[in-house]
């Protein structure tokens, strides 16, 4: 949510950016918020000048009363009692007027950073390199399903039975190697500085309304029946949560907080759930990392974010391309955004591994989360969110891109000392 006085200032500003998201529709919100916001100071001033009023009275009773002048002191007692009355509806008349302003102010795009290219949607979306050597076969790779059910590593069929479409059984040698995934990417993480913590699986909704937008909570989110508790999507989400209505010191910043979690998504729309894969779930497993920083530094830890994803892949020598969403892509919240996608020899294309993103002031205003100088000053600090590495998604890449012409797959050899094996083969039939 961008800041109201950016409205109040400069409404052009915001406009041109509305339209650089081709959200022309949106235009129009950004009047009616100058409008409201104008009448609310209106009305702040009215209950300011009531209780310097009320001050005022206060002192002529109390000299009144010194001069023994009961007539004035009580005429004037009957006025000052009128005025808290006053108050109290220009108070709960701006507090209708707030609530007005803020349900059209988080629709508002945050404002995009200056290299962001402008595009309609996904396909005007930007590759800015390619890291890896693409595997290269002398037989036809066959896609992660097959390979996984062929090594009896996969089940859907049961999963099918037990939970639905979305659903997977991991066996064996893949499901310690999603162990491994985990182990070695909470340790990437460690490694560089980001406190781990593990969080709850459930938020409520004060929560989840001001870490999400109204697409992902229609589309994504969980509710659970009865309760005010939704599911999370993402540990990010609980990791930035704890920070709601907080002030934090300056002095504490930067917050450096990275998490596993399973994750649970509906995956309702386009995209949808598909009738077999890892790749699109419902439930999957996560490592997340989120950053709360000063504005100015913003931008080197996203930099740096985006840089530990790409090593993580490299790392397990899985080809990948670095791909900057276009401003017709960029979520509502986000001032810039990266996705890593990692190579399909299947498909001959990249799909989508990790997403880091740079939400500026945005996500920490709905939170009201600020952060105090030692001066007492108080601002809105920055924060960032990335994936390091969602496992189902690493998984995909290391069966199709290791796969062999016997059946087996190699395991990366970064993954070597905690899976304690080099390689999934196929079982000998006797």
């Amino acid at each position: 949510m961008i800041d109201i006085k950016l409205i109040r200032e400069n409404p052009e500003i915001v406009k041109e950016n509305i339209k650089k998201k081709f959200q022309n529709q949106k235009l129009a919100l950004v009047d009616k918020i100058k409008q409201l916001d104008e009448q609310w100071r209106k009305e702040k001033y009215k209950a300011d000048q009531l209780r310097r009023i009320r001050n005022e009275l206060s002192q002529k009773i109390n000299k009144a009363k010194k001069d023994k002048d009961e007539k004035l002191a009580k005429k004037l007692i009957k006025t000052a009692q009128e005025i808290p009355e006053k108050i109290k509806k220009i108070e709960e008349k701006n507090k209708r007027t707030e609530n007005e302003i803020w349900s059209l102010q988080i629709q508002i795009p945050n404002i995009i950073h200056k290299s962001v290219p402008i595009g309609k949607d996904d396909n005007e979306n930007k590759e800015i390199e390619k890291i890896g050597k693409i595997p290269k076969f002398d037989f036809k790779p066959k896609n992660h399903i097959e390979i996984g059910e062929n090594l009896k590593i996969l089940d859907f069929d049961t999963s099918a039975e037990t939970s639905g479409k979305g659903f997977y059984y991991l066996k064996n040698q893949l499901a310690i190697i999603n162990q491994a995934l985990i182990r070695f990417g909470i340790e990437k993480m460690t490694s560089k500085g980001f406190v781990y913590i593990e969080t709850p699986y459930m938020l409520r909704k004060k929560v989840i309304d001001n870490v999400t937008d109204l697409f992902d909570q229609q589309n994504q989110i969980y509710k659970i029946e009865g309760e005010d508790l939704y599911l999370i999507g993402t540990s990010e989400h609980s990791l930035i949560g704890r920070f709601i209505d907080t002030v934090i010191p300056e002095s504490e910043l930067p917050i450096m907080n990275t998490s596993y979690s399973m994750c649970f998504r509906k995956e309702i729309g386009a995209h949808g759930i598909e009738e077999k894969g890892l790749y699109r779930t419902h439930q999957f497993n996560k490592i997340e990392m989120i950053v709360i920083c000063k504005p100015e530094e913003s931008m080197n830890f996203f930099e740096k974010m985006k840089n530990i994803t790409v090593e993580i892949f490299k790392d397990l020598k899985i080809p990948v391309r670095v791909l900057e969403m276009c401003s017709g892509d960029l979520g509502e919240l986000k001032h810039k955004q990266i996705d890593v996608e990692a190579w399909s020899p299947v498909t001959k294309k990249y799909y989508e591994v990790g997403s880091c993103s740079n939400l500026t002031e945005a996500q920490a205003r709905k939170l009201k989360i600020r952060t105090s100088k030692p001066n007492g000053e108080k601002y809105t600090p920055h924060t960032l969110n990335n994936t390091a590495i969602a496992t189902s998604r690493a998984l995909v890449a290391i069966l199709e891109n290791f796969q062999q012409k016997d059946g087996s797959v190699k395991i990366p050899k970064a993954l070597w000392r905690y899976t304690g094996f080099k390689e999934i083969k196929p079982e000998k039939h006797k």
